[in-house]
């Protein structure tokens, strides 16, 4: 019973600035010129099929070779008559679900792929099917459910611990046949390292591709066996050798078995879930694609189906991902300069475009930027790109504004989202960049509107050049590198909307699937089932989320079903972390209960570690209630606290960091960080600033650095009359230095202003309705330093033979440097 819930070598343009890279192949040549001169289509769906599917596959190196008039059937991409094409063709497509086509299913299978992957072919038709389906009004957003196999919780092997046995057993099979490749002290390393030197190392990356249950299926001996990899002399022996080796492994392993007080659901492996992957998402006019599902080889293909294929080439140190993408720790992906033209070709014409990415940068301080994504010649000149500055997000595009305001060559000034607001974490995000020539570049953020203005004019695409290269992780140089995982990218035609931008982030990235774990019989209710929403979050775990309580059985309305202490199983014992759900206590309720959704159980996400792999973790739940049955739970007694430490006393206070210090000096005199005055001196200071908060770490030079950025941003501000105005208001800046700093009344116009800036005061009723005077008991106290400032001011103005007609704005600029390059500004 179904339940439905909702090659060409890179130059640079004739500006000069660009560099010249190796020679990359054109890996997906297009399918050619295809013309048809029969009968016009009878209908708007052949119509369709004609431009989604007779267009794309009627060329003679893809289907136009056998399934045409006279040759071999199903004729579908005959040329005489496309409605006798699509005739034959309706039967081979599933509108509802696109990826069980048998265009899809066939190819799929090997059969006549253009590619090297077949799994890219048939994700380029399924794409084709998608867009018919959508122009057809056929897709749908709702999920079949469908009861999965039923399967008893059984015993299990698990790994151990330790690395020993496996030291002893497998490992030097791997060591001496497979370290000329996968150890990271190979000439030509590659992932996963596990013929590391480090033989934990090479555990963890063995794991998965050991099978303890049946050691000859496991992905070592069918790597030798079945697909002849490597092999170091016959290939039957080899894995008969690997597969002996993994078995003394596996027969030192005690068996794991479930506890039989344990109240538990029946067990289900990831791949016993309904698929619930990629409905939804907005790609019409998505001319590069890549979900980096092939998850093998050195070729990342442009899925998008719009012609030329960018297919992208994988370099230096990157590792696929099992949950769909790639890691990038220092190498890059690139396209062939005559494929990625197709950018070019469309964009400029267009005028408008959208970057979407789902990564997860490796850390909060690459800079640079350091390059996500780039379509560019060289270090200095690019169309575009998309980058990260430590805790931001940056958008470089080159656009000729009529203004005179636009971007130079290498699409500066860039858009960067705001210091404060640390967009760009070390965590999965959905980041979009936009350009049209009203709008100009916009930021997203996980489906937001980052808010931040484009400090350039919008303007058109006309300076872009046609010889650049699409790369991701890099630049061509293979400087500016960019280290995390992208999980999707997707270059589209136009630039999308806010709501299309949020659609798409609401529709996650990834394969998930629904699991559902059956408990019908300790609830009584018929095909009752506790669903999790599943995905393989990368090579290490897995993430269970959204758990729900529903029935396969229609007509039927749960109702006062407690449900307490929900943990995940995994492998006939319970996971060690990421129990989310253990102090779960609700019921299912008749109220509560939706018939076509179930009812949600928790909000809540975790991640359960990876041990043997998606095919062979085998998961359950457990509960200490569940129904009518229940498991009392007797928590261990936690130890006895160990005695505290004899630490060396501890500082009471820390300092800023070098971003903070930045955003600081930003907030206390209203000048933008980004700011191209401002920008110059921190790219050259910011290597000398603090990287920790640890007093005890300051350093002389860091203070001259900080001295250095102060001076810049109060020269900014002084130097600015409307800005200068804003912030001393009253001030007269044309007078000469011995009367515009005659009385302490004309000093205040400069000491108040940045002092109030400066010092932290506390908020209390009612005197903060009028303003606040009092300080902090930490803060530094204000008469001192006001003297400080008023000694300064002393020595600036004090000149024998009078003062030169610029000594007022320096004075003002030295007292502002003052004040911002103290320890009102150091200390945090």
């Amino acid at each position: 019973m179904g339940t439905v819930v909702g090659s060409a070598i890179l130059v640079a343009c004739s500006g000069g600035s660009g560099q010249s890279t190796e020679s990359l192949p054109n890996t997906n040549p297009d399918s050619g010129d295809t013309s048809y001169s029969g009968p016009a289509p009878e209908s708007e769906d052949v119509q369709n099929y004609k431009r989604y599917i007779w267009d794309n596959l009627a060329a003679e190196n893809r289907c136009g070779s056998c399934h045409i008039e006279g040759n071999q059937s199903p004729r579908f991409v005959r040329g005489d008559d496309i409605n006798l094409a699509h005739g034959e063709g309706r039967e081979l497509v599933n509108l509802s679900d696109p990826a069980e086509s048998r265009f899809v299913t066939k190819v799929a299978s090997g059969h006549n792929c253009w590619l090297s992957s077949a799994d890219a072919c048939a994700e380029i038709i399924t794409n084709y099917i998608e867009e018919w389906a959508q122009a057809a009004g056929s897709v749908v957003s709702t999920i079949n459910l469908t009861p999965p196999p039923e399967r008893t919780v059984g015993a299990s092997k698990n790994f151990p611990a330790s690395s020993g046995s496996f030291a002893t057993t497998v490992y030097p099979l791997l060591d001496e046949y497979c370290s000329s490749c996968h150890s990271e002290d190979a000439a030509t390393a590659q992932q996963p390292y596990f013929a590391s030197s480090d033989i934990d190392k090479a555990y963890e990356a063995a794991k998965a591709r050991l099978d303890l249950g049946n050691p000859e299926k496991s992905r070592f001996v069918v790597r030798l066996g079945d697909e002849f990899h490597n092999c170091w002399s016959d290939c039957a022996s080899n894995a008969d050798t690997m597969a002996a080796a993994i078995k003394s492994f596996a027969d030192g392993i005690s068996v794991t078995e479930v506890d039989p007080s344990w109240v538990i659901s029946k067990a289900l492996f990831l791949t016993d879930g309904v698929v619930a992957s990629g409905g939804g998402r907005i790609e019409n006019n998505a001319i590069a694609l890549y979900e980096f599902k092939t998850g093998s080889g050195t070729t990342a293909f442009d899925t998008s189906g719009v012609n030329p294929a960018i297919d992208l080439t994988l370099s230096g140190d990157v590792e696929w991902l099992g949950s769909w993408g790639i890691q990038l720790n220092g190498g890059r992906a690139q396209g062939a300069t005559a494929t990625s033209k197709k950018l070019f070709d469309v964009l400029s014409g267009t005028g408008e475009y959208t970057i979407e990415a789902w990564v997860a940068p490796a850390n909060v301080v690459q800079d640079g930027p350091a390059r996500i994504a780039s379509y560019s010649g060289g270090n200095d000149i690019r169309n575009f790109t998309l980058g990260q500055a430590m805790y931001n997000y940056t958008f470089q595009n080159r656009n000729d504004a009529a203004s005179g305001n636009g971007t130079d060559a290498d699409g500066m000034p860039a858009l960067i989202t705001e210091d404060m607001a640390e967009r760009a974490q070390a965590t999965l995000q959905h980041v979009v960049a936009t350009f049209d020539p009203i709008n100009g570049r916009r930021l997203y953020v996980n489906g937001e509107f980052t808010g931040d203005a484009d400090p350039s004019d919008p303007g058109l695409l006309s300076t872009w050049d046609d010889t650049f290269a699409l790369v991701l992780g890099s630049e061509l140089s293979g400087d500016h590198q960019w280290q995390g995982s992208v999980r999707l990218l997707a270059i589209h035609s136009r630039a999308l909307s806010e709501e299309d931008i949020l659609t798409n982030y609401e529709a996650g990235v990834g394969e998930k699937f629904l699991l559902l774990f059956k408990v019908e019989e300790q609830t009584g209710v018929p095909q009752g089932y506790v669903m999790f929403e599943v995905q393989q979050y990368d090579n290490h775990g897995y993430l269970f989320s959204e758990p729900k309580f529903i029935t396969l059985e229609d007509g039927v309305t749960p109702d006062g079903i407690a449900i307490q202490g929900m943990r995940i199983g995994i492998n006939g014992r319970e996971a060690t972390v990421g129990q989310a759900w253990a102090n779960l206590n609700t019921t299912v309720t008749a109220s509560e209960y939706d018939p076509e959704s179930g009812q949600q159980l928790s909000p809540l996400g975790t991640i359960i570690s990876l041990e043997k792999g998606p095919t062979g973790d085998e998961f359950f739940l457990t509960f200490e209630r569940l129904g009518s049955e229940e498991f009392a739970r007797v928590e261990a007694t936690p130890a006895a606290p160990a005695a505290p430490a004899d630490l060396t006393p501890q500082p009471r206070i820390g300092i800023r960091r070098f971003e903070q210090i930045h955003a600081a000096l930003s907030a206390a005199t209203g000048i933008s960080s980004t700011n191209p005055a401002v920008m110059e001196t921190w790219e050259k200071v910011k290597q000398q600033l603090p990287v920790e908060a640890d007093v005890r770490g300051f350093l002389a030079a860091q203070q001259m650095g900080i001295t250095q950025l102060a001076v810049k941003y109060c020269s900014t501000l002084v130097d600015d009359a409307s800005a200068r105005a804003a912030y001393f208001p009253g001030f007269d800046f044309s007078a000469n230095a011995a009367s515009a700093f005659d009385s302490d009344a004309k000093r205040a116009q400069i000491i108040d202003p940045l002092l109030e800036n400066l010092l932290g005061r506390p908020i209390t009723w009612p005197a903060a309705v009028g303003g606040h005077t009092a300080q902090l008991a930490s803060a530094p106290d204000e008469s001192a330093v006001r003297a400080e400032l008023n000694g300064l001011i002393d020595t600036m103005t004090a000149c024998s033979s009078g003062c030169s007609a610029d000594r007022t704005p320096t004075t003002v600029k030295a007292t502002c440097a003052a004040a911002m390059g103290s320890a009102m500004i150091l200390i945090h």
